[in-house]
C-alpha cells in the first residue's frame, strides 16, 4: 500500500459510531498496539502433521512501520503466528521511512542468514533487486502484499486481490442500484495513492465491472490513505457531485475522513462501500446508521499465513491439503463483501 514518510504516515483512525461528530472522529486514537484477534492467527496447539514441531526455522521479517491500523495488524499477526510455533525463531528488522532504508536493513538481515525471509516491501518494484539477491543466496523469500515484478525475486507471493476488491465493490453497488430501480446512477470513487499498482488494480476492477453493467464513475478522487486526505478529497467530491447514488472508498481507515466530510456536508442520499474490513467499519455496518453499508475485504491475516508458509518452505514441506509436495508459487486471497447480513460472522476477522 510506499513513498516518502509523510505519504506513508497514515495516521489512519478507526471508525467511530454514527453519532460521533467529525471533530471527534479525527481525534480518535489508533489501534496500532492492538493484539491480533485469535481468528487472524492459527493455533498450533495439539498439532499433528505439518503443524507438529519439526526442524527449527529462522524467519526474517520486515514491513513498513506500524503507524496505522492495517500495517499494525500485519506486523502483530506475523509476530503472533511465529510465537505459535515452537520451532520458529522470528527476527524482525525495521523497514525505515522508505524503500532505501528498508533495503539497508534487509542487507543486515541477509547477513544473518535466516532460513526464510517474509517481506512486505515499501515498494515492490524498488525492492525487487533485494528479492533477487536473497533468492540467489539460497534464502527463499515470501513476498507479502506488494508484489515484486520479477517472479524470480520470490519463492512464494501471498497477497489480497486488489482487482477483486474493485469487482466486489462494483458488484454490490450494481445490485443495490437494480434493487432501487436506478438505471443511471451517479457513482463516486475515492481511491488511495494513485502511484501504487494496488490502487490502479482496485480502480480497474471497479471500472471494468461497472462498465460491463452499463454504469460509470462520475467523479474520482485519489487520497493518500490518511484521514486528512480522505476528508479533503471527499469534501471536494461531494461539492462536485451535489447528488450521488453510490460511493466506493478504497480504504476503511482512510474512510474515517470520508465519513467526517459526509457528516459535515449533511449528505445521506447515497450508499457507501468501504475497503479492507476494519473492525470498527464492520461495527458501523452492523449499526446501520450511516451511509456505510458494506466493505470489501483485504485482510491483514495474510501476514499470519505468510509466516506459516515460510515455516513450511523452511522445512521443505508442502501444504497438507494439497497433493503437491511444495508450497504454491502464488496465493491470492479472495475479496469478500461484508454487509449487515453477514457482519456478525466477519467481526472476529476485523483488525
Amino acid at each position: 500500500m510506499e513513498k516518502n514518510n509523510s505519504d506513508l504516515s497514515r495516521r489512519r483512525l478507526l471508525f467511530g459510531g454514527a453519532a460521533v461528530g467529525a471533530g471527534a472522529l479525527l481525534t480518535a486514537c489508533t489501534s496500532n498496539e492492538a493484539a491480533p484477534t485469535p481468528a487472524q492467527t492459527k493455533d498450533s496447539g495439539n498439532a499433528e502433521g505439518n503443524a507438529a514441531p519439526g526442524q527449527k526455522v529462522v524467519i526474517g521479517f520486515s514491513a513498513p512501520a506500524a503507524d496505522h491500523g492495517w500495517i499494525a495488524a500485519i506486523t502483530n499477526n506475523a509476530k503472533a503466528q511465529a510465537q505459535a510455533y515452537s520451532d520458529v525463531e522470528f527476527k524482525s528488522v525495521e523497514a525505515g521511512a522508505d524503500a532505501a532504508a528498508q533495503r539497508a536493513a534487509l542487507s543486515t538481515l541477509l547477513g544473518q542468514k535466516p532460513n526464510v525471509i517474509v517481506l512486505l516491501p515499501h515498494d515492490g518494484k524498488e525492492l525487487n533487486s533485494f528479492g533477487l539477491e536473497a533468492m540467489a543466496a539460497g534464502i527463499p523469500v515470501v513476498n507479502l502484499d506488494r508484489a515484486f515484478p520479477d517472479a524470480r525475486a520470490y519463492r512464494t507471493l501471498i497477497k489480497g486481490d486488489n482487482y477483486g476488491m474493485g469487482v466486489a465493490a462494483a458488484d454490490y453497488i450494481i445490485t443495490q442500484m437494480k434493487v432501487k430501480g436506478v438505471t443511471a446512477p451517479i457513482i463516486g470513487e475515492i481511491a488511495g495513492m494513485d502511484e501504487l499498482e494496488l490502487t490502479q488494480e482496485r480502480s480497474k476492477g471497479f471500472t471494468d465491472t461497472l462498465t460491463a453493467a452499463g454504469f460509470k464513475v462520475a467523479n474520482r478522487r485519489a487520497a493518500r490513505f490518511t484521514v486528512d486526505s480522505g476528508q479533503q478529497e471527499a469534501a471536494q467530491l461531494l461539492q462536485a457531485l451535489p447528488k450521488m447514488d453510490a460511493l466506493w472508498n478504497h480504504d476503511d481507515d482512510q474512510g474515517v475522513g470520508v465519513l467526517a466530510a459526509i457528516n459535515q456536508a449533511g449528505r445521506s442520499e447515497f450508499i457507501m462501500v468501504g475497503g479492507a474490513g476494519s473492525k470498527q467499519a464492520i461495527e458501523t455496518i452492523q449499526a446501520d446508521n450511516t451511509v456505510l453499508k458494506a466493505t470489501v475485504t483485504y485482510s491483514p491475516s495474510m501476514a499470519s499465513s505468510a509466516i506459516s508458509l515460510a515455516r513450511l518452505i523452511g522445512q521443505n514441506k508442502g501444504m497438507s491439503d494439497l497433493v503437491e509436495l511444495q508450497v504454491p508459487k502464488d496465493i491470492v486471497l479472495a475479496s469478500e463483501t461484508i454487509t449487515k447480513g453477514n457482519a456478525s460472522s466477519y467481526i472476529k476477522l476485523g483488525f
